[in-house]
């Protein structure tokens, strides 16, 4: 049961992020320029197009199935490789992200005096962290 309400959890978060990216790749401007690193200048330097924001968005998006199928909201037969593989997959990624960089994005980033340095420190990483960390509990299947 624990199980289950942790991957529906999980999936949430992945429908809301994903909603994020794809308004951005439609043209929202909501908590874009926020989202980006920027150096002690103020220049950003990342700066992705509408394409990047619907691919990352749709990327999400899958990912939130994936979790529901996991929550077993939605039943597709997947082959145990590829839940297996995704299922540790996801996790990595998001733990790698919340490492970061090492200079502007992340826990260990060495650029920490600008606004983005600092939510990333309260919000982006820490949520990259817990992302990584049930996605790790749900695909071990601890509970």
């Amino acid at each position: 049961m624990m199980l289950i309400a942790m991957a529906w959890v999980q999936s949430l978060v992945f429908a809301l992020l994903s909603l994020i990216h794809l308004n951005w790749g439609f043209g929202g401007d909501w908590g874009f320029d926020k989202s980006l690193p920027t150096n002690e200048e103020g220049k950003r330097v990342l700066n992705p197009k509408s394409r990047d924001s619907m691919i990352v968005g749709v990327g999400l998006f899958l990912f939130s199935m994936f979790y529901m199928v996991k929550a077993e909201i939605v039943f597709i037969d997947l082959p145990q490789l590829v839940v297996s593989a995704v299922g540790w997959l996801i996790p990595i990624v998001f733990l790698l992200r919340a490492m970061g960089d090492f200079k502007y994005i992340g826990f260990f980033k060495k650029v920490t005096s600008t606004d983005f340095a600092s939510r990333d420190t309260r919000l982006y990483s820490p949520l990259c962290l817990l992302i990584g960390l049930n996605g790790i509990l749900i695909t071990m299947d601890l509970f």
